[in-house]
């Protein structure tokens, strides 16, 4: 019978402590490959992909401030004062929303995107003759379960669109040229890939980080990743999400604005009617507007002279010659 080879209680312990870190290491490397592995450690393979600008070169600069309460009726008059949705959807194009489904809340707490708004714009969309209309987000939450209670998912899918629900499949590298924060980081691509025009959708809410999060902050849940290490750095992240993304047009919902508690709210008392919807092609100048809604000033929020300074847009929307209409 062979011998059993015998080791010392001190050879022991040190095997297990080289096996403990050889498995941490391999663990934190496969947790840490996917979400932060730096620029000159990545493979050919995980080479960065390029989103285009889905901006219309003639119709920069363009806003309308719709007043009134009722959101179907204020998005499509504001699109009519612009020209109408044919202006910046020709037919057979395909359009992503993105919305913002960042939380488990129904929509009466204003922290999402409303589902009466979603719906109205994939209307608008289709009859100008879309040939397809994608909804999507990167929750912060579960996203099958924020797109359900938010409403965003029945709503988008009864008024024709398609709903995508963010997998890991769908991700791609991305750095933003001249970016510091956003380096070959998973992005949400595949539906930028498949769209011609991109509608950005944001509620106007207090932000406790940022002072505010509306237009501009809404692209952040175009990211993968440990995305949260960027809230150290949050006015620079939002600069880079507006270089990363030029927009084709963006809504911004004021009909009811979350003063306090944001961005999650979790109680009507943090709303407060403010009756004013935006759209526009400059998303620079709708923040502007939207921080007018909650008592603030463009300089009040650092982020919009960050986006202003890299060209996404300006600050002074006045200068733009809104147009201002009362909802009827």
């Amino acid at each position: 019978m062979a011998t059993v080879p015998t080791i010392n209680r001190r050879e022991f312990l040190g095997r297990c402590t080289r096996a403990g870190l050889t498995v941490a290491a391999a663990g934190a490397l496969g947790i840490g490959f996917y979400d932060s592995q730096p620029p000159d450690a990545l493979s050919e393979a995980a080479a960065t992909v390029q989103i285009p600008d889905f901006s219309i070169a003639d119709m920069h600069g363009k806003i309308c401030i719709a007043r009134g309460t009722d959101r179907a009726a204020a998005v499509q008059q504001a699109f009519a004062a612009l020209g109408g949705m044919k202006t910046f959807v020709k037919p057979g194009e395909r359009v992503l929303l993105k919305v913002n489904a960042a939380f488990a809340s129904p929509p009466t707490l204003g922290a999402t995107s409303h589902p009466d708004l979603v719906a109205a714009v994939v209307r608008l969309c289709l009859d100008a003759g879309a040939s397809r209309v994608i909804v999507t987000d990167n929750p912060i939450n579960d996203p099958a379960s924020c797109f359900a209670l938010t409403g965003i998912d029945a709503a988008a899918r009864k008024a024709g669109a398609d709903v995508v629900v963010p997998r890991e499949s769908l991700f791609e590298r991305y750095t933003v040229g001249g970016g510091r924060l956003i380096r070959d980081w998973p992005v949400l691509y595949a539906p930028l890939a498949r769209a011609d025009r991109i509608i950005g959708m944001a509620p106007v809410k207090d932000h406790h980080r940022s002072g505010a999060s509306m237009t501009l902050k809404n692209w952040y849940g175009l990211l993968g990743g440990r995305r949260n290490i960027f809230h150290q750095d949050i006015h620079t992240i939002i600069q880079e999400l507006a270089m990363m993304i030029r927009p084709t047009v963006v809504v911004l919902d004021g009909i009811q604005s979350m003063l306090t508690n944001g961005p999650t709210g979790g109680s009507l008392s943090d709303l407060k009617p403010t009756g004013t919807l935006i759209v526009s092609t400059d998303p620079v100048a709708a923040d502007a507007v939207g921080a007018t809604l909650l008592g603030r000033t463009a300089a009040d929020l650092p982020f919009i002279a960050k986006a202003e300074s890299i060209g996404a847009g300006t600050a002074d929307y006045r200068s733009l010659n809104p147009k201002e209409i009362q909802v009827l």
